[in-house]
Protein backbone atom coordinates (compact mmCIF):
# COMPACT_ATOMS: atom_id res chain seq x y z
CA UNK A 1 0.00 0.00 0.00
CA UNK A 2 1.51 3.72 -0.27
CA UNK A 3 1.27 6.25 2.15
CA UNK A 4 -1.89 7.90 0.84
CA UNK A 5 -3.98 4.50 0.69
CA UNK A 6 -2.78 3.84 4.29
CA UNK A 7 -3.69 7.13 5.63
CA UNK A 8 -6.92 6.71 3.68
CA UNK A 9 -7.35 3.38 5.26
CA UNK A 10 -5.72 4.43 8.84
CA UNK A 11 -8.91 7.22 8.81
CA UNK A 12 -11.22 4.70 7.64
CA UNK A 13 -10.60 2.63 10.65
CA UNK A 14 -11.08 5.61 13.03
CA UNK A 15 -14.00 6.26 11.42
CA UNK A 16 -15.52 2.94 11.37
CA UNK A 17 -14.47 2.61 15.06
CA UNK A 18 -12.59 -0.95 13.73
CA UNK A 19 -9.82 -2.27 15.37
CA UNK A 20 -9.16 -4.69 13.70
CA UNK A 21 -9.03 -2.95 10.25
CA UNK A 22 -6.45 -0.48 12.19
CA UNK A 23 -4.34 -3.06 13.07
CA UNK A 24 -4.15 -4.53 9.85
CA UNK A 25 -1.92 -1.55 8.68
CA UNK A 26 0.36 -2.24 11.10
CA UNK A 27 3.56 -4.69 10.64
CA UNK A 28 3.54 -7.14 13.07
CA UNK A 29 6.32 -5.10 15.44
CA UNK A 30 4.87 -1.68 14.88
CA UNK A 31 4.62 0.74 17.50
CA UNK A 32 1.96 3.15 18.16
CA UNK A 33 2.83 6.19 20.83
CA UNK A 34 0.79 8.72 22.67
CA UNK A 35 2.99 11.21 23.53
CA UNK A 36 0.23 13.00 25.20
CA UNK A 37 -2.44 12.31 27.61
CA UNK A 38 -0.07 9.96 29.51
CA UNK A 39 -1.42 6.87 27.39
CA UNK A 40 1.12 3.74 27.69
CA UNK A 41 2.89 2.88 24.19
CA UNK A 42 1.45 0.22 22.08
CA UNK A 43 4.15 -2.51 20.94
CA UNK A 44 2.89 -4.52 18.37
CA UNK A 45 0.40 -5.04 15.83
CA UNK A 46 -2.04 -7.16 18.61
CA UNK A 47 -1.48 -4.51 21.27
CA UNK A 48 -2.95 -2.14 18.87
CA UNK A 49 -5.87 -4.22 18.15
CA UNK A 50 -6.76 -5.01 22.11
CA UNK A 51 -5.82 -1.22 22.78
CA UNK A 52 -7.89 0.08 20.40
CA UNK A 53 -10.94 -2.71 21.05
CA UNK A 54 -10.40 -1.62 24.49
CA UNK A 55 -10.64 1.97 24.22
CA UNK A 56 -13.50 2.35 21.28
CA UNK A 57 -15.30 -0.91 22.40
CA UNK A 58 -16.62 0.83 25.80
CA UNK A 59 -16.90 4.58 24.08
CA UNK A 60 -20.52 5.65 23.25
CA UNK A 61 -19.59 7.97 20.94
CA UNK A 62 -20.03 7.97 16.81
CA UNK A 63 -17.27 9.29 14.67
CA UNK A 64 -19.03 11.45 11.67
CA UNK A 65 -16.37 12.32 9.54
CA UNK A 66 -12.54 12.27 9.52
CA UNK A 67 -11.57 14.92 7.90
CA UNK A 68 -7.92 15.15 6.08
CA UNK A 69 -7.18 18.56 6.48
CA UNK A 70 -3.00 18.53 5.14
CA UNK A 71 -0.82 15.51 4.14
CA UNK A 72 3.21 16.16 4.80
CA UNK A 73 5.63 14.89 3.18
CA UNK A 74 8.93 14.72 5.01
CA UNK A 75 12.82 14.18 3.33
CA UNK A 76 12.52 10.90 4.67
CA UNK A 77 10.78 9.22 2.01
CA UNK A 78 9.00 6.44 4.80
CA UNK A 79 7.50 9.43 7.15
CA UNK A 80 4.62 11.33 6.52
CA UNK A 81 2.73 14.23 9.03
CA UNK A 82 -0.92 13.83 8.65
CA UNK A 83 -3.44 16.70 9.81
CA UNK A 84 -6.93 16.04 10.52
CA UNK A 85 -10.17 16.90 12.35
CA UNK A 86 -12.42 14.10 13.56
CA UNK A 87 -16.00 15.13 14.02
CA UNK A 88 -17.48 12.76 16.93
CA UNK A 89 -21.61 13.05 17.85
CA UNK A 90 -20.90 13.05 21.86
CA UNK A 91 -24.24 12.99 23.20
CA UNK A 92 -26.61 15.73 21.87
CA UNK A 93 -23.16 17.53 20.34
CA UNK A 94 -20.60 17.42 17.93
CA UNK A 95 -16.90 17.74 18.73
CA UNK A 96 -13.91 18.56 16.90
CA UNK A 97 -11.07 16.71 17.67
CA UNK A 98 -8.07 17.61 15.73
CA UNK A 99 -5.14 15.50 15.76
CA UNK A 100 -1.58 15.42 14.17
CA UNK A 101 -0.39 12.00 13.22
CA UNK A 102 3.46 11.02 12.31
CA UNK A 103 3.42 7.92 10.51
CA UNK A 104 6.72 6.13 9.44
CA UNK A 105 5.81 3.64 6.22
CA UNK A 106 8.18 0.39 5.72
CA UNK A 107 7.22 -1.81 2.93
CA UNK A 108 3.68 -1.35 2.68
CA UNK A 109 2.48 -0.91 6.74
CA UNK A 110 2.77 1.11 9.33
CA UNK A 111 5.72 0.59 12.04
CA UNK A 112 5.34 3.73 14.03
CA UNK A 113 2.85 6.10 14.58
CA UNK A 114 3.38 9.13 16.93
CA UNK A 115 -0.56 10.52 17.50
CA UNK A 116 -1.02 13.97 18.83
CA UNK A 117 -4.62 13.92 20.01
CA UNK A 118 -6.25 17.37 20.92
CA UNK A 119 -6.32 15.87 25.15
CA UNK A 120 -9.04 19.38 25.93
CA UNK A 121 -10.86 17.62 22.61
CA UNK A 122 -11.13 14.41 23.95
CA UNK A 123 -12.42 15.35 27.40
CA UNK A 124 -14.85 17.51 25.67
CA UNK A 125 -16.38 14.74 24.15
CA UNK A 126 -16.16 12.51 27.83
CA UNK A 127 -17.71 15.34 29.17
CA UNK A 128 -20.67 15.69 26.44
CA UNK A 129 -21.55 11.80 26.37
CA UNK A 130 -21.66 11.37 30.33
CA UNK A 131 -24.10 14.73 30.97
CA UNK A 132 -26.39 13.36 27.72
CA UNK A 133 -26.39 10.12 28.77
Amino acid sequence: MSIEEIVAAYQAAMLHKSPDELAQLYAPDGLHEFPFGRLAPLPGREAVRDAYRSMWGGSPFEAEEVRLVALHRTHDPEVVVVEQATRVRAGERAVEVPSLVILRVRDGAIVHTRDYMDTSAIARVRTETVTSG
